[in-house]
């Protein structure tokens, strides 16, 4: 257990909140669970208290998914209430994402934490060049593949955001978007698919990490229960507006955004790895 100073714990806080008032945001207006913007958020925040570089992104990435439990039940209500959320869906791809996120987990929870940041950058790269170039179709239909098929979908899906500790959206929206699913059933969708993943992936990394030197105060194995305090409220808030949002702004706009946010933490994320 390492000790934080009072001046290190303020600004951890102050990150924590500004994580979760912007993460809740954007969990509702892009189905993403928040964790785009809270494991980048986390992970700068325990590297400035001079947490091991990796046993930092382990905790960022498993206190993420811990919020994101809550924020994915919040969010999904929002767009299930506006027929956003295409439930045949989900009780195809349920199975399929658990199997990913239980080995997408493990995987993450025993690799090197710049692995996970590598991850982490190059997807989000590629998924924010794929939003931001590629146009949307005119009259989006679900693309005819085999059960099989999207079956297989939905294992990399899981196991790509347990690995990123994000609920979903990141990988899953653009997937979906690209198979020919509206860009707001997308996002609907998606939140929805964020508890699938957050709640297995936080009992994993949580219980990996037990007894691993370094973990700060108030910590669960690689969950710190104090951030999820801090976030969980703002998120679960905050991502009513995000839903608001999601349903009033025009479709080409919703995609240039999540795109864009993309591409920046991407950008800060490969700087970090080239100073490590």
């Amino acid at each position: 257990m390492v000790e934080l100073s009072a001046s290190a714990l303020f600004e951890l806080a102050a990150i924590a909140i500004g994580a979760g008032v912007v993460g809740g945001i954007l969990a509702g207006l892009l189905g993403v669970g928040g964790g785009i913007v809270i494991v980048p958020a986390l992970y700068f925040a325990l590297t400035m208290t001079g947490m091991p570089p990796d046993l930092t992104m382990k905790m960022a990435v498993g206190t993420s998914l811990a919020t994101i439990v809550f924020t994915s039940l919040s969010s999904s209500l929002g767009h299930y209430r506006r027929g956003a959320i295409d439930t045949d869906l989900l009780k195809l791809w349920a199975p399929s994402i658990l199997v990913g996120v239980v080995g997408g987990s493990l995987l993450g929870a025993y690799v090197s934490g710049k692995v996970l940041v590598a991850v982490f950058a190059t997807v989000a790269l590629v998924v924010a060049a794929d939003m931001i170039f590629r146009k949307g179709r005119a009259d989006p239909q679900p693309r005819g593949f085999s059960r099989r098929v999207w079956a297989l979908f939905g294992v990399i899906a899981g196991a790509l955001s347990a690995m990123m500790g994000i609920g979903g959206g990141t990988i899953c929206v653009p997937l979906l978007n690209f198979l020919g699913y509206d860009i707001r059933r997308a996002v609907g969708t998606s939140a929805a698919i964020g508890f699938i993943i957050g709640l297995p992936g936080a009992l994993i990394y949580a219980a990996t990490g037990l007894g691993a030197e370094g973990l700060p105060p108030l910590s669960l194995g690689y969950v710190n229960l104090a951030a999820a305090a801090v976030i969980v409220p703002l998120t679960t808030v905050f991502s009513q507006v995000g839903v608001k949002l999601a349903h009033s702004i025009p479709r080409r706009a919703l995609r240039l955004s999540f795109g864009a946010f993309l591409l920046v933490t991407s950008v800060r994320m490969f700087i970090d790895l080239m100073k490590g």
